[in-house]
């Protein structure tokens, strides 16, 4: 399974920070958290509902 499919609606926020730990572990820190306390810092996860989800922008495609 890949780690997008573990992390659900994460994976895909624009809200999301991968915070990657000395021991190389990763965490996704909910960057709505930081100012609104209905975000928990670490959510449990999969993440598969949440009021604050908003899809990151998609990045331009380079051209070859």
């Amino acid at each position: 399974m890949k780690r997008s499919e573990n992390i659900g609606l994460c994976a895909t926020c624009r809200h999301v920070e991968t915070i990657v730990s000395a021991r190389g572990s990763t965490f996704s820190l909910c960057q709505l958290a930081l100012s609104d306390p209905r975000f928990p810092k670490y959510p449990t996860l999969p993440v598969l509902a949440c009021e604050g989800y908003e899809p990151r922008p998609e990045r331009p495609r380079e051209e070859d």
